[in-house]
């Protein structure tokens, strides 16, 4: 028996799980027109009948489903604390989200996730910034001086991640975990991204670690470049 597709595979879960919801979206890849084999459904729950929001993951239809079950305030706590770590997670799927339960609340929530999306994450101070730096600095040390290749090869996906943080939050823009961060470093420059994918990839077929140095070395300068000597926190 085939697959049924995404939307009326949601639109069928959203009555059997939850026939008394009031409104309700399916966000995520399937919605991009990114989806694979593996893809989930991400449906976005609104209803009267709960004090609190919560997530559930389960398998209906073939489908695996992610499910995050609020009410008309508690999501609002979620926006706060997505916009704080800069990983807008439930504004993303909100906004992209098509309705297939309609409430009209939904309008003004929908129009509350544009508008945080568009501002984008809290501007980093120049003292955040210097305390990235100085990270940052720390950790290619690290990865310079590592001869271990175990080592070298769990301080190059910390680097990874650190650099593409300190590219996109220095820029205010959005940030991103696992297949987003790549996403993400596209959407902001697409020759950034590949520069940034071939010295990885460079360092792992190989171990060469040059591509890797100058790229942090690249993401450093416009901010005074490597940070040590005369750093501190706390000092009163």
């Amino acid at each position: 028996m085939a697959k049924l597709d995404a939307r009326k595979a949601a639109q069928q879960i959203i009555e059997m799980k939850y026939p008394h919801c009031n409104g309700a979206l399916l966000g995520g890849s399937v919605v991009r027109g990114e989806a694979t084999n593996t893809s989930d459904l991400d449906i976005v729950i609104f209803t009267d009948e709960t004090f609190f929001s919560y997530r559930e993951s389960f398998i209906e239809l073939d489908w695996p489903v992610e499910a995050f079950v609020h009410n008309f305030s508690s999501y609002k706590e979620f926006f706060k604390s997505d916009r704080e770590r800069a990983i807008p997670t439930l504004p993303r799927m909100v906004t992209e989200g098509i309705v297939l339960k309609e409430d009209p609340r939904l309008h003004s929530i929908k129009q509350e996730a544009n508008e945080l999306l568009e501002a984008g994450p809290e501007k980093w101070t120049s003292e955040m910034i210097d305390i990235k730096r100085y990270f940052l600095t720390d950790m290619l040390d690290d990865f310079i001086g590592s001869a271990t290749r175990g080592e070298e090869i769990v301080i190059a996906g910390a680097l990874a991640e650190m650099i593409s943080e300190f590219t996109l939050r220095a820029k205010q823009r959005w940030l991103g975990s696992s297949k987003w961060v790549v996403r993400l470093l596209k959407q902001y420059d697409e020759a950034f991204a590949e520069t940034f994918i071939e010295a990885f990839d460079l360092f792992y077929k190989t171990g060469e670690k040059g591509p890797v140095i100058q790229l942090v070395d690249t993401v450093l300068q416009p901010y005074g470049g490597r940070l040590f000597d005369g750093f501190s926190i706390g000092k009163l």
